[in-house]
């Protein structure tokens, strides 16, 4: 009976309590009906605020919202906020603006172009030295000027030689004895012709022309002088003979070059020797000839290197049939190197070189970007070749790095980077202070020009931490990039490394105040 009775008790206490939460949870709507509002078992907590940190990345913060001198909001960073050490945080709208662009890491086949100075020469396989095998004078000159062209076949000049009238006469007279002893015994017959033979054999080894000894032989006679006929066609280089002097057997009267064909000498620099093979495809376009060009193959590749200029020589073999490229002249060289496959590359604006080290940023998707080390190859056109660092198919920043640079304080995350650079582990929570080690050095002064080779010159104000006084001074650039937007004569604000011994490198420029045009204005 008891227990009846509890077990009633139990279940009106329960109903009562289902009523209350039905009624308490329950409302009406304007047209009478009931609607249930879901009641959650506990308040949504606020999230935390720590502090609010500077919008555009400087080293500032503050306990309490506040603005900046540009009148942007300091950004709140939240107690339960997760960083990933060595990454930087944009918000979506920033991203925008600030115009970011990115492209996939993809396999490409770069087709490099090799780009060297040179100059014409003078083919060294089509030069030929004119010089008489024979003692002799020179009675009359038929090329008397340096630079004359000449025909294969051309008398030189006319040369009077006692040894050569009378090699010419005893010639003669075994031709005629030969032709005389036709009915004399074979002993006779055969003593006459070993004599023209050996007569013949010594004006061939003079080089006198088969239709010269063809007209003794007719004659039947000996002529005083004989005409030196000139064995090439070209052009008379060096010319020594003077009428009336006398020579001896091997002195060189005439220097004479065949120009149809001329060698290009290309200073390819030493870090792109490498890509240039023999047969290599090259085209050549030389400043006294504007709007031609020329084509030709790699014939040669020397085998030394000039310490100096740090340069190998390659040789290029151009086909000069008109004789328009004079030697000496000199010669912008674009050597084709040839497709070698499929090579993982990135965009050349993609990498932001700080003179010590090579980086890129990728796109981690939500705002996020990582700056990542890689190992570049060979360029080909606007690409590079990545060797390491990145992999196929990750989305990396190619527009606006310096400005994500400058809005989150990039420097920063860099300095966050492992040696080990390519395999660095990541943490998850608050970053720890890290202490980059500055490389660069801060500079002021004035952008003079933007040169034809990529360097800049400025003119910069005295840098006390190299202790350099101020001076006009060629600087290389870690990316074009850099002055995209500067026009010579700005007034600039600069930090430049050393990437090796002597070799300076601007890795940041900003404008300040107005440039030397606008002031004159």
């Amino acid at each position: 009976m008891n227990a009846t009775r509890y077990a009633l008790l139990a279940a009106t206490l329960a109903a009562a309590l289902g009523g209350g939460y039905w009624l308490g949870g329950s409302q009406r709507t304007e047209d009478g009906r009931q609607k249930t509002e879901v009641q959650r078992s506990a308040p949504t907590q606020e999230r935390k605020i720590l502090y609010y940190r500077n919008p555009m990345g400087l080293a500032d913060t503050s306990p309490v919202p506040k603005k900046d001198a540009m009148g942007m909001d300091y950004v709140p960073v939240y107690a339960d906020a997760e960083e990933v050490a060595g990454q930087v945080a944009i918000s979506a709208e920033k991203v925008q603006q600030l115009g970011v662009r990115t492209e996939m890491a993809a396999m490409r086949v770069l087709d490099r172009m090799v780009r060297a100075t040179g100059r014409v020469e003078i083919d060294e396989r089509r030069i030929h030295a004119i010089a008489p095998k024979f003692e002799g004078w020179v009675e009359k000159l038929h090329v008397n000027a340096t630079g004359q062209a000449v025909a294969q076949g051309q008398p030189l000049f006319d040369a009077y030689s006692p040894e050569l009238v009378s090699t010419q006469r005893e010639y003669a007279i075994a031709v005629q004895g030969t032709q005389s002893l036709q009915s004399a015994g074979r002993e006779a017959q055969a003593g006459m012709q070993q004599l023209a033979a050996a007569s013949l054999t010594r004006l061939k080894n003079w080089d006198v022309s088969e239709r010269q000894i063809q007209a003794l032989a007719q004659s039947g006679g000996s002529q005083r002088t004989l005409a030196f006929l000139s064995p090439v066609s070209g052009v008379v280089l060096e010319k020594k003979a003077l009428p009336g002097m006398r020579f001896m057997p091997g002195d060189m009267l005439y220097q004479i070059a065949d120009l149809s064909r001329v060698w290009i000498i290309a200073d390819v620099p030493e870090q792109e020797v490498a890509a240039v093979k023999q047969g290599n495809a090259a085209e050549v376009h030389v400043e006294g000839l504007p709007g031609r060009s020329f084509t030709g193959r790699v014939d040669f590749i020397y085998p030394t290197m000039n310490e100096m200029t740090r340069t190998v020589p390659v040789r290029i073999e151009i086909p000069n049939p008109d004789g328009a490229l004079k030697p000496a002249m000199y010669a912008q060289a674009t050597i084709a190197s040839g497709a070698h496959g499929a090579v993982l590359a990135l965009p050349l604006s993609a990498v932001i070189d700080s003179g010590v080290k090579q980086v890129v940023l990728v796109n981690k998707g939500g705002g996020r970007f990582a700056p990542r080390e890689v190992k570049l190859g060979m360029k080909g056109g606007d690409y590079v070749e990545v060797i390491g660092g990145v992999t196929e198919g990750e989305e990396i920043v190619t527009a606006a790095q310096f400005l994500l640079d400058s809005e989150s304080n990039l420097k920063a995350a860099l300095g966050g980077m492992t040696e080990a650079g390519l395999d660095s582990s990541r943490q998850v929570g608050p970053t720890p202070d890290l202490q980059t080690k500055s490389v660069g050095h801060q500079a002021r002064g004035v952008l003079e020009a933007v040169n034809e080779d990529g360097t800049v010159s400025i003119t910069h104000e005295p840098i006390p931490s190299l202790k350099w006084a101020g001076m006009t001074m060629d600087f290389a650039l870690a990316n074009p990039a850099l002055v995209a937007n500067v026009k010579p004569g700005s007034a600039i604000e600069f930090e430049l490394v050393e990437r090796g011994e002597g070799a300076w490198v601007i890795t940041r420029m900003t404008t300040r105040g107005k440039s030397r045009a606008e002031h004159r204005h």
